[in-house]
């Protein structure tokens, strides 16, 4: 079901990338302090449990699960989001997918910054599954706005595209630009991250809350201007 936004088409683009931006911010906290582990990016989850079989790989096949888990509760929440208040009411949907989102990142950022949830040892296990939880509703309700270049977390079918449709393959060469801002996007937050995270892990997931929800008020804003 894919729905179109309420946005304009560069709006929604920037939207898009702000949110890929995000998903290098948070997995920037969850592979460099919570135990190479992402809470984003579920393919490398699925990798890295397989690698976990060798012991001395260092890898936690459990902090996978959970993520994996966690990705997967999030997911089926924003798609009932999604079904139950897109199409007519398509600007409150994504407000609300993202808004969601926002305060559960924002939650994380409290909990973490006050000791309530750990960064390190089993603790982080919890930290894990939440964030992977706002990560699989950003990702559904992504899904369901029908943007394949611009999926906000996997790049790999986004630099397979820029690839393969290039005039020099031979193709169209369509949207090389929204391409190669969603690589630098998720470049950025993820450098971003992993340079703030020398002075507050903190300040990495406040950070990424703010953004979320500056993407779910222009929604929002978008659903007023059209009443």
């Amino acid at each position: 079901m894919a729905v179109t936004s309420p946005l304009g088409a560069r709006q929604t683009v920037t939207a898009m990338l702000v949110l890929t931006a995000v998903t290098g911010l948070v997995d920037a906290v969850s592979y460099l302090r919570l135990g190479h582990v992402f809470v984003a990016n579920m393919t490398g989850n699925v990798v890295f449990l397989g690698f976990s079989i060798d012991p001395g790989a260092g890898l936690s096949a459990v902090a996978a699960i959970i993520a994996i888990a966690g990705f997967v509760v999030g997911a089926f929440a924003g798609g009932r989001v999604a079904h139950g208040l897109a199409g007519s009411r398509t600007a409150r949907w994504l407000m609300i997918a993202f808004a969601v989102e926002a305060v559960i990142v924002a939650v994380v950022a409290v909990l973490v910054g006050v000791g309530v949830l750990a960064m390190t040892g089993h603790g982080n296990y919890a930290t894990i599954a939440v964030l992977a939880i706002a990560l699989g509703v950003q990702n559904s309700t992504v899904r369901h706005l029908g943007a394949p270049d611009l999926t906000t977390t996997v790049l790999t079918l986004t630099m397979t595209g820029l690839a393969a449709d290039s005039a020099l393959a031979g193709g169209p060469g369509a949207k090389p630009h929204r391409r190669l801002g969603s690589i630098a996007a998720m470049l950025v937050g993820a450098g971003a991250g992993a340079v703030i995270l020398r002075w507050s892990s903190t300040a990495v997931i406040a950070i990424a809350a703010v953004l979320v929800a500056a993407v779910a008020a222009a929604f929002g804003l978008s659903g007023r201007s059209a009443e």
